[in-house]
C-alpha cells in the first residue's frame, strides 16, 4: 500500500484551521459557524474511515489494469512530473463531470453544501465518491504505464494542496501564480452559487485546464457560498445522502426508462417538463 499522505497532513490541517479561527475571531470577520465547522470535520473523518476499506479495492483495480500497461514508466523524476500533469488533467475532467452529471454530483454536492468558506469547508468530503466509481477517471494512467502507487500518491498530494485554497484570508496572488495555479481566489469562484460563478474553475492544482477548455472565470466580487437551493442541516448523514434521496424520489416517479436515464445522468436540475433548470439553461437566460 502507498503511504497514507493524508494522515500525515492532518496535524497541519488542524494547526492551519486553528490559526484561521484565531485570526478571523480577532478581526471580527465571523467566518466560522461552530455547527457548520463540526459538520465539515465529521464529513472529513467519515471519508477517512470509508477510505480504509475503499483504497485497497481501488489499488487492486489499478494494479490489475497495470498488468496490461502500454509502457513501463518507472519512478524516475520525469515520470513523476508527467504523473503530476496527468493526475491534474484527470482531476479536471472528474471535477467537471461531477458538476454536469447528476450521478457524480450526488457525491460531490456534499463539498458545496456549506454556506461558509473556510479551511473547515475543505474537510467536507464525500462518503460515496469511491463507492460510485469516481476513481475510473484515473484508470487510464496505470494503463499508460504510471505505477498505481504513483497515481494514488499524486491524488493525495492534490487533495492536500487543495486544502489551503479554501480560505478568504488570502486575496489574489501575483499574476504568474494566478495564471497557472489554482488559488484561493479561483476556488472561491468555484464555491460561489452566483449565476456567473456556477460550474466554473474545476482545476485541482492547476487552473490551466479551465483556461484551455473554457470554464475559467476570474473572481470579480465576493461569492455567495453554498448551493442554489441550500439544504439547511448540520446532520452529517443528511449532508452525505440528501441528493441520493432526491435522485431515488425522481427515479420512482419516472414514467419511462428514458426519463430515468435523464434523471440519473443528465445535468443536475433536469426535469421532463423543464420546470427545474440546469446551469446551462440558467446561463442562457
Amino acid at each position: 500500500m502507498p503511504p497514507n499522505l493524508i494522515m500525515y497532513a492532518i496535524p497541519g490541517f488542524v494547526l492551519l484551521m486553528l490559526l484561521e479561527i484565531i485570526i478571523t475571531t480577532i478581526d471580527h470577520r465571523n467566518l466560522y459557524e461552530p455547527k457548520d465547522a463540526l459538520s465539515s470535520i465529521a464529513m472529513g473523518l467519515g471519508k477517512l474511515f470509508i477510505g480504509l476499506f475503499t483504497k485497497g479495492v481501488i489499488l487492486g483495480f489499478y494494479l490489475f489494469v497495470y498488468q496490461y500497461r502500454l509502457f513501463t514508466l518507472g519512478f524516475t523524476w520525469w515520470a513523476w512530473v508527467l504523473c503530476f500533469f496527468a493526475d491534474d488533467f484527470s482531476y479536471y475532467w472528474f471535477h467537471r463531470s461531477s458538476h454536469t452529471v447528476r450521478f457524480f454530483w450526488a457525491s460531490h454536492v456534499i463539498h458545496h453544501s456549506s454556506q461558509k468558506y473556510t479551511l473547515a469547508t475543505a474537510l467536507r468530503q464525500t462518503w460515496t465518491g469511491d463507492l460510485t466509481g469516481t476513481f475510473l477517471f484515473w484508470f487510464w494512467m496505470p494503463l499508460v504505464g504510471f505505477h498505481p502507487i504513483m497515481v494514488l500518491s499524486m491524488q493525495a498530494i492534490s487533495l492536500i494542496y487543495q486544502y489551503w485554497i479554501h480560505t478568504e484570508m488570502i486575496n489574489k496572488l501575483p499574476r504568474p501564480i494566478e495564471f497557472i495555479f489554482n488559488t484561493p481566489s479561483h476556488h472561491r469562484v468555484h464555491h460561489g452559487s452566483d449565476l456567473d460563478y456556477l460550474d466554473r474553475n474545476h482545476g485541482g492544482m492547476l487552473i490551466i485546464w479551465d483556461r484551455m477548455f473554457g470554464t475559467f472565470t476570474p473572481e470579480k466580487q465576493r461569492p455567495i457560498y453554498g448551493l442554489t437551493k441550500n439544504i439547511h442541516t448540520y446532520n452529517p448523514f443528511r449532508i452525505a445522502t440528501h441528493e441520493w434521496v432526491d435522485i431515488w424520489r425522481d427515479l420512482r416517479r419516472a414514467r419511462s426508462l428514458r426519463e430515468a436515464w435523464h434523471y440519473l445522468l443528465d445535468a443536475p436540475g433536469w426535469s421532463p417538463d423543464g420546470s427545474r433548470q440546469t446551469t446551462k439553461q440558467l446561463r442562457g437566460r
